[in-house]
Formats: structure tokens, sequence, C-alpha cells
């Protein structure tokens, strides 16, 4: 039997087959024209535009890209209407980090996944399906992030360089997306990745890779980095760009939000997940920094 899956935000990083947009003209020609694919253009905050989209759907899977503000309110409708329309299943917005670990406040962009986290466990129809990869290793080595610096060939870290980074790219998260919603005994939290490496041992792949090893910089104590985060936010929370980079990295590394240990990767034998090594084999040196705005050229 075959599995209808809806994809609220369309336009967004993943892609399968029944699509949600507001802009029709910002999605590819290639999914405009696919056979495959229907799309519902409409605005996310209607109730009625939201069950047109999932009504038929057995699962649900959101791609919203916004703040805070619409990353929470969008996703309750929209679960809103998966319950009044008997979707099954609603794959949420979650991905980066383990966010059920954290209190609320603890880091200001996970707050709305627990918030619409505990909003699905409110309803009767629809089951929540969270998606947890540690964090996503395009966005790892953009400029933003801050840990890589491209233009002198140098990692920066927090911490005693010990701590690890659980990374997966965007293509493995997006076939284990996939797969999940073809998976009508998936819910709850579900754990996948792609690699755990502290700082030294990716600056090791970097040798591998491409014949040269990058300089390690330490910045501080993961007790710096929280004061630093904190103190930025402070002076200005509407900025969010100026701090939560910081956020994540603390977050990333501090222990808290480590996913667990044994897996769900092998519930999918098919998919082979793409290591650090392997994201970095994909990728030239001078594109690291600009691979995150380009998802589907990862392994």
């Amino acid at each position: 039997m075959t599995i209808t899956v809806g994809v609220a935000g369309i336009t967004g990083k993943i892609f399968p087959i029944l699509g949600l947009c507001r802009n029709l003209s910002k999605l590819p020609e290639l999914l405009r024209e696919s056979p495959r694919v229907s799309i519902i253009q409409g605005d996310s905050t209607d109730l009625e535009t939201l069950q047109c989209f999932s009504r038929g759907c057995k699962v649900v899977t959101c791609c919203y890209l916004g703040d805070n503000d619409f990353i929470t309110k969008g996703q309750k409708l929209l679960v809103d209407a998966c319950e009044l329309e008997n979707v099954s299943r609603y794959i949420a917005r979650d991905y980066c980090l383990d966010f059920t670990k954290l209190e609320l406040g603890q880091h200001p962009a996970k707050d709305p996944m627990k918030h619409v986290k505990a909003h699905l466990e409110t309803k009767k129809n629809v089951k929540g399906v969270h998606m947890l990869i540690g964090a996503f290793m395009g966005t790892f080595l953009s400029g933003y992030f801050g840990v890589w610096d491209q233009e002198v060939f140098k990692l920066n870290y927090y911490g005693t360089g010990d701590e690890l980074w659980e990374s997966t790219t965007y293509d493995t998260a997006a076939q284990h997306v996939a797969a999940v919603a073809n998976d009508r005994n998936a819910v709850g939290r579900q754990y996948f990745l792609g690699d755990r490496r502290n700082i030294q041992e990716i600056a090791q792949n970097f040798a591998d890779i491409y014949g040269k090893k990058p300089q390690l910089e330490r910045l501080g104590s993961l007790d710096d980095l929280y004061n630093k985060m904190q103190a930025t936010f402070q002076n200005d929370p509407s900025n969010i760009f100026a701090y939560i980079a910081m956020f994540y990295q603390y977050h990333c590394t501090n222990g808290r939000t480590y996913l667990k240990k044994d897996l769900d990767n092998l519930k999918y034998p098919k998919i082979s997940p793409a290591a650090f090594k392997d994201f970095l084999q994909a990728h030239k040196i001078a594109d690291l920094s600009d691979a995150y705005q380009n998802a589907g050229s990862e392994v």
C-alpha cells in the first residue's frame, strides 16, 4: 500500500511527494513538472488550507523555515489540521540536538521544538515523530557557525578538544526522513547519526582528504563559551545571529544533548550514513563554508 506523504514547506531543504508552499515560483522546476509531486499553494496560517493539504495523507513532515514564532505557531496549526484530518503521524521540524534533554530557555532555537512536542502529546489521532541527528555537517562547517575558518585554514573550538561532535549530512538525514515516513511503526523519537568525532579527529580527516592539517585554536573553556553566549544574548535577544551559533556550539559539545548510544540507523540498513570524511571527500576546500546552502550536493 502506497503511503501519501505531505511535505509542508517543500521549498525548504528536504523534498518528497505532496507539497505545501506559499510561493510556487520558489519551487524548482524539476518538482513543479514531476508527475510524482502534487503542490498546494497557500497560506500556512490558514487552517482550511492546511486541512486541504493534510487530507488523505498518512504522514505529514514539516520543513518550515522561519523565526521562532512562525516555527511554533505554524507547526501547532499544522498539527491541528493533521488531527482534524486523521493523519496518523507528524514528523516535526526538530533535527539538531536531542532537545528533549533541555529545559525551556536553555537554547532559544530549541524552545519551539519543545512547545510543538508538548502540543502533539495533547492529540488523539496524530502521533509525533521527532528526528534527532546531532548537527548538520554543512552547517557545522559554515562560515557563520564559527568553527571552520576557511581563510586561514583553521578550526576553532572551546573546551578540551576531546568533546565529541555528533553530526549528519543533509542528504543522510533526508534519506532517514523518507524511510521513517514510509515506516508506519516509526513514532516518537528517532535517533540517526552520520559520525561522532572530536575536533582533533576532524582535523585529521581534513589532513587525510586534503593533504593538509588545519590549525587548531582553543578559544577558551566551555564555561567561557557559556558566559560569552549568555552575555551576548542578554545584550540584545532580538539579534539572534549574534549568539545562536554559540548556543549550538555549547549544547553540541557539553554532553547534555548527545543522542542515545543505540541509534536507529540499523532499522534501515539500505541507508549508508556519510561520515565527516565522506562529507569532506565530496567537497572542495573552497566550497566548505557554503556547502550548507547546497544541501542537495552532499553525499
